[in-house]
């Protein structure tokens, strides 16, 4: 059974690498640069400074602080634990597929990027959601786009993909947790 679901996702990912053509390489290229995303945080610090003052600001920035070191590390806890090599690693599938990335890493179970991306607009979407109601939506979207760009250089398969999703976006949900308790913990040492 897990040979099937294997193979089933070899066939997506060669499907859906396969969808791209070199005048989007760039823009998938630059998608998927984490330096890339820094317009939209600085956006979003912004929100939050003007929405939650120094303090609360304070808080939201150590827990994403500490949950993407989080997702960052499990991540690589799972990549040298489970060791499925990444698509570009596989010989079979050199001939067959597109490689756009720079570089090719050894393992890709699961997606750092696509975990850190959904951890991110979960956490950050739920903690702005309260004065920009559509703005979870739209983080969702960039996560999900972050992590297709992924698939489209080449270097993960979609399983890597959606799982690095699932525990990104509980990571943020887990870490919203922590955050509303640490602005409760600081709205009562005020008073």
């Amino acid at each position: 059974m897990l040979d099937q679901l294997l193979n089933y996702d070899t066939e997506l990912f060669l499907f859906l690498n396969n969808l791209g053509n070199t005048s989007w390489d760039g823009f998938w290229r630059f998608v998927t640069e984490k330096w890339s995303s820094i317009p939209i945080y600085a956006l979003l610090l912004y929100l939050i400074f003007k929405n939650y003052g120094w303090k609360g600001t304070l808080v939201i920035v150590v827990c994403v602080a500490l949950m993407i070191t989080a997702t960052d590390q499990i991540a690589n806890l799972f990549k040298y634990g489970v060791k499925r090599p990444r698509p570009c690693q596989v010989e079979e599938l050199k001939a067959v597929m597109r490689f756009v990335a720079d570089g090719c890493g050894r393992y890709g179970y699961f997606s750092a990027h696509a975990a850190s991306s959904m951890a991110a607009a979960v956490f950050l979407g739920l903690s702005l959601q309260k004065w920009y109601k559509y703005l979870p939506f739209l983080l969702l979207l960039w996560a999900v786009i972050t992590g297709y760009s992924r698939i489209y250089l080449g270097v993960h398969y979609p399983l890597d993909v959606i799982s690095g999703m699932a525990f990104g976006g509980l990571t943020g949900w887990l870490f919203y947790l922590i955050q509303k308790w640490g602005q409760r913990k600081f709205k009562t040492q005020k008073t």
